[in-house]
């Protein structure tokens, strides 16, 4: 580890950049959640968004004031003036003063070709807009940081020219001057030399923005931060416009994990799994499960001489103690891991992990399930599931279902409606329930957790968020076999279950019992 004496500001564009993400849409009340999040983490500045671009989003600066923010400081964003006109008049520069934020960050053109082709206007004027929107909002009371979008691709074209740029916002009270790549294709060697020749001409703060479209966000604010940026932008994720923006969630731990800057209070950083979960629930994204880090596949070892070594030092395989980044070790479940990773998930999950004899007779359970389809690997919840029945400890079945039946509509206008109803016992009291979805199995799902709500108040937390069909013997067309994956998250996880039968509805009851039943055991043991 570099130790450094000097700490790297972060800051979070989630609300903004990562908003502009194709699927994605926030909510005033979405945006707030998640700003109380990041302020938990310890962000310094949190991007609320453009509040010119609508009333909602002004509505969200109105609304976060009311916050108690304890950490983070919430910055509004905006352009530089219009062309040709006088900033006082801007509407859009007077609505960043309106959001009555500390801190205004704009965005002002760096590349020449860009203020010709884009802004349609001289270079002169362009440095002009800059000096005059951040001399403007500076007199009006903020602290303003500069974004000089396109800097890379615009020094390389003329660098001259964009050194001017960022001359003007420093002459002029910007604070900090943040460097964008803003169309993420430059590499960690040139941002590096770009930021060294800068600091040589700028006296004044910088920091980095990069884009993931070569797949090296994260590796170019890396390397602006060796090169001597003090700030940096990313979103939680990787959330951002085409292919994202630098992720925070691997910036954070590389930074002060590995390198040794201060980024967010120690005590915080075991945060970092649940933020990026949590944001993922509110943007309605699905989780990354190989996202390094904070994804569920970060630390999971499948080969059975991986998961040997694992169980004799951590450190043969994972690169970090995951419970840093508040996430943990996983051995996938898999005949590949043989008696070792049966050993090895005993041992997590708590049971007897010492008697290689039981370890076999699992083993030759879960390749008799497979052969008949079953896919553990893909299915962790299923599979300590199967393990703690076929160990019979620390398991018992929270509920017995008496009888389902599904019933599948087609109305003369071409409309299908779905109905499930379901019987089920908890502790020798029935709940009989009728509920309509979207399909068979959505009404299957409505159904079970309507039933179970009075005897289990937390199944209302979890919902479903993918399910997948593979159709396992092709040949024997509608008769085939079927597997059904399902995944299902709550407020802190997400995790997969899985059922297999010649009827759809059938292999999608088990994998929906099996995922209710992982919430519930889950929830038990914490």
């Amino acid at each position: 580890m570099i130790l450094v004496s000097r700490e790297v500001v972060l800051y979070d564009t989630t609300l903004r950049d990562g908003a502009q993400t194709e699927g994605i849409s926030l909510s005033v009340g979405d945006k707030l959640q998640i700003v109380r999040k990041l302020d938990d983490l310890g962000i310094p500045y949190v991007e609320g968004g453009w509040p010119a671009s609508s009333p909602k989003e002004m509505e969200f600066f109105q609304q976060v004031r009311k916050l108690k923010l304890k950490n983070s400081v919430v910055t509004a964003f905006g352009s530089t003036r219009k062309a040709n006109a006088p900033v006082g008049k801007d509407p859009q520069v007077e609505s960043l003063l309106k959001a009555e934020t500390q801190v205004v960050t704009i965005f002002g053109k760096s590349w020449d070709f860009h203020v010709r082709e884009a802004l349609k206007t001289s270079l002169e004027e362009n440095l002009k807009m800059i000096a005059d929107t951040v001399a403007h909002l500076k007199q009006h009371g903020p602290m303003v940081m500069y974004d000089a979008e396109h800097f890379f691709d615009g020094y390389l074209a003329n660098p001259e020219y964009a050194l001017k740029t960022l001359q003007a916002a420093a002459e002029n009270g910007a604070s900090c001057l943040i460097l964008c790549d803003t169309n993420g294709g430059s590499l960690p060697s040139f941002i590096h030399r770009v930021v060294d020749e800068v600091k040589s001409r700028i006296q004044v703060s910088l920091g980095i923005h990069c884009h993931n479209d070569a797949d090296l966000a994260v590796a170019n604010s890396i390397a602006a931060v060796e090169a001597g940026v003090a700030q940096v932008q990313g979103t939680v994720n990787g959330y951002g416009e085409r292919c994202g923006n630098a992720n925070l969630c691997s910036i954070i731990p590389i930074l002060q994990l590995k390198m040794g800057y201060a980024c967010v209070p120690s005590q915080r950083l075991q945060m970092l799994t649940e933020v990026a979960h949590f944001v993922a629930e509110v943007c309605n994204m699905k989780p990354d499960d190989h996202q390094p880090f904070v994804g569920v596949s970060a630390f999971a070892h499948k080969g059975g001489v991986h998961i040997n070594a694992m169980q004799k030092d951590p450190r043969t395989y994972e690169h970090l103690d995951p419970d840093r980044v508040g996430n943990k070790s996983r051995f996938v479940s898999s005949e590949l891991g043989g008696k070792a990773g049966v050993q090895a998930s005993a041992k997590v999950f708590k049971l007897d992990s010492t008697d290689p004899e039981q370890a076999k007779i699992f083993l030759e359970l879960v390749r008799a399930k497979e052969s008949e389809g079953y896919h553990y690997e893909m299915a962790p919840g299923s599979y300590e599931l199967l393990m703690r029945r076929a160990y019979k400890k620390r398991f018992k079945d929270f509920f017995e279902l008496e009888k389902f039946s599904v019933l599948i509509e087609r109305t003369p206008k071409g409309t299908l409606t779905s109905q499930a109803t379901i019987k089920v016992k908890v502790d020798g009291k029935s709940e009989h329930i009728v509920a309509e979805g979207d399909g068979p199995v959505n009404a299957l799902d409505q159904a079970l957790r309507k039933a179970l709500l009075p005897f289990y108040p937390d199944v209302g937390k979890m919902h479903l968020v993918d399910f997948k069909v593979r159709v396992l013997e092709s040949r024997s067309g509608t008769a085939a076999k079927v597997r059904v994956l399902i995944q299902s998250q709550d407020e802190q996880d997400s995790w997969w279950t899985v059922g297999v039968s010649q009827n759809i509805i059938e292999a999608s009851w088990q994998a929906l019992v099996d995922s209710i039943e992982y919430k519930l055991l889950k929830d038990k043991k914490s």
